[in-house]
């Protein structure tokens, strides 16, 4: 199982941060997502990159964080 830490942006208030929950709960293979407005740490065993789709396809952006630990 690994950890992934994502940027976010364009999220203005708490549904925002809801609803990017709710995708990445969705994926197979996600065990458990934090999201905040500015950031989501994710774990499971998904590719950094299905992460970003499903957050971009919902409205939203985001990108791998720098100080990914």
């Amino acid at each position: 199982m690994t950890t992934t830490v994502l940027a976010l942006s364009e999220l203005s208030c708490q549904h925002c941060v809801k609803s990017v929950k709710k995708t990445l709960d969705a994926i197979e293979g996600v065990t458990s997502a934090e999201v905040t407005l500015t950031s989501a740490t994710v774990e499971g065993d998904v590719a950094p990159q299905v992460l970003i789709d499903a957050i971009i396809e919902a409205g939203y952006q985001a990108e791998l964080a720098t100080d990914s630990k």
